[in-house]
């Protein structure tokens, strides 16, 4: 899959993280790299610190979504990209909800449900400080080339 898939107007990107807490700006990143290439012209981008229990409504009217965040799992050695399942969990807090969890609530509240995908780019360090890391950016620069190939490939 390549970011071909999402350069339309039902489509949305939707980068996650704080730019000030050093690697946690790695969907921030993303955005920034889609938009001074040019690329998904079509498609609405948003940047946001966190995601909302809002956004559940703002995913109802797209047909696909793209969620770009850093991440601290230790199975993703560089990033992947995964489609994503609707899923109430406990991660709901007035300061965090979770993909699963507002697709979930998309599914619930809209009777609808949008194809999901998510872009987990590996990060190393979180302290309050602007910029990546050099392994973080290499992450980014990896992640940037393989979905920036125009294949034409099928969705796997």
């Amino acid at each position: 899959m390549t970011l071909d898939y999402f350069d339309s107007p039902s489509s949305l990107i939707y980068g996650i993280g704080n730019v000030g807490r050093q690697d946690d700006g790695l969907g921030w990143a993303f955005i920034d790299w889609i938009e001074e290439e040019g690329l998904c012209p079509k498609a609405e981008i948003l940047r946001h610190y966190q995601l909302h229990l809002e956004d559940a409504e703002l995913i109802s009217h797209k047909k696909r979504v793209l969620f770009v965040d850093a991440t601290k799992d230790a199975s993703v050695t560089s990033f992947a990209l995964e489609r994503a399942e609707p899923r109430m969990d406990f991660s709901f807090t007035s300061h965090a909800i979770s993909i699963p969890a507002i697709m979930a609530t998309c599914q619930q509240c809209f009777q609808r449900l949008p194809d999901v995908y998510v872009l987990p780019i590996k990060g190393y360090e979180w302290e309050l400080e602007l910029g990546l890391t050099q392994r973080a950016r290499q992450n980014l620069n990896a992640a940037t080339a393989r979905l920036s190939i125009r294949t034409g490939a099928s969705i796997s």
